[in-house]
């Protein structure tokens, strides 16, 4: 047992399942206590009631705002002193900003940020230059920062981003893990739900699903995803496209992307949904064509339910597959997605190998359990 208390930091609430999840329990098991500072709402007081850890409501913008961002330092650094934190975690640019200049103020020897990508690779200009120097300033409070993927390790070392001896990588990458053996698991699917959602929908026996899990905006890839539909669908017929996220003004794709989306009978739009394990159980093959991530655990999730996967080569995508293994790397072009969209839908043997061993890959490497045991030793140093 470790009787530690920490805090983790965060801007919004519905990030937590991904980033901690099940960890509250596990490590709560072992004597840590847990406080998480984050925008107040209504699932994030829920979700601590579920999860048994101590809310903090604070005022964490996306955005740049010196007074409110002076704000929440100081109120951080009040919980800090007034709790006794013993570690201070700090996820996304603006959490770990706030989260590390509160710990490194009140003297928090084990700082940690999770550097769960690099939102400067799409930026251009002046805002580029601010957030390079965020990470890097961020990275410099830090005295550990856990890149969640190889491919972000090495970014980071190769930009200075913070010192190499301070950077972390769990096992092959991801900030958690995922739970492939119970709830991304083909074979623990409720069938009857299934096919509720089936008829919901208006998924036939005979129809073959490609889907997307993520926020529908152009960083996303959802626009050139969308045009090859358009081509897709003038030489495939019974096939169908589930988008599973929310469609948003930030980074939002077209309105005439958003009308097609809408009123195109064999594309299926979802909204936001919080379980999405039977999402992946009404598809065929999984799609993430991504201008940047820092590890995309939908990938995983997909993989571990026994989908094979397209996705491009950028950082954090590279890492999720096998090339030829478990996916297929593609271009950011609607005629290379189109192509390789139509490889998996006239190969079905090819398509259920990847499928495979996609299940194989995830359960060697990315179980939650396999980087939880990488957390408590790197992280929380027991």
């Amino acid at each position: 047992m470790m009787n530690k208390k920490v805090l983790h930091v965060v801007n919004i609430s519905f990030v937590l399942p991904y980033y901690i999840g099940s960890q509250f329990d596990h490590f709560s098991d072992k004597g840590i206590q847990f406080y998480v500072a984050c925008q107040p709402s209504d699932h994030f007081y829920s979700y601590s009631e579920e999860k048994k850890f101590k809310p903090i409501g604070v005022n964490i913008l996306r955005e740049i705002n010196v007074f409110e961002d002076l704000k929440a330092v100081y109120k951080l650094m009040a919980v800090i002193r007034t709790e006794h934190i013993d570690i201070v975690i700090g996820h996304t640019p603006k959490g770990g900003l706030i989260a590390m200049l509160a710990a490194f103020l009140s003297g928090i020897t084990t700082r940690v940020y999770f550097r769960h990508g690099v939102m400067y690779e799409t930026s251009k200009g002046m805002k580029r230059f601010m957030l390079k120097n965020i990470e890097r300033f961020t990275g410099l409070l830090a005295n550990k920062v856990v890149c969640v993927s190889p491919s972000v390790l090495k970014l980071s070392d190769n930009e200075c981003l913070s010192a190499k001896h301070k950077n972390i990588l769990l096992n092959k990458g991801t900030c958690n893990g995922i739970d492939a053996l119970s709830k991304f698991n083909k074979a623990e699917l409720n069938i009857d739900a299934l096919n509720v959602l089936k008829e919901k929908y208006n998924i036939d026996k005979d129809d073959r699903v490609i889907g997307f899990v993520g926020r529908l905006v152009n960083d996303k890839g959802i626009s050139e995803l969308l045009n090859a539909w358009k081509e897709l669908t003038t030489i495939n017929s019974n096939i169908k496209l589930l988008l599973v996220g929310p469609l948003e003004e930030r980074d939002g794709i077209s309105i005439d992307l958003v009308t097609y989306i809408k009123t195109t009978p064999s594309i299926i739009y979802t909204g936001l949904q919080h379980d999405i394990a039977p999402y992946y159980g009404l598809m065929n093959i999984f799609i993430l064509p991504s201008y940047r991530e820092g590890f995309p655990t939908v990938v995983l999730e997909a993989s571990a339910m026994e989908l094979p996967i397209l996705t491009t080569r950028v950082t954090g995508c590279r890492d999720s597959i096998v090339e030829n293994e478990t996916g297929i790397f593609i271009d950011l072009d609607p005629l290379d997605i189109c192509r390789k969209l139509n490889l998996y839908l006239n190969n079905k043997v090819l398509a259920q190998n990847h499928g495979q061993n996609g299940r194989n890959f995830v359960l060697k490497n990315f179980e939650e359990h396999k980087i939880w045991a990488e957390i408590q030793t790197k992280v929380f140093n027991f």
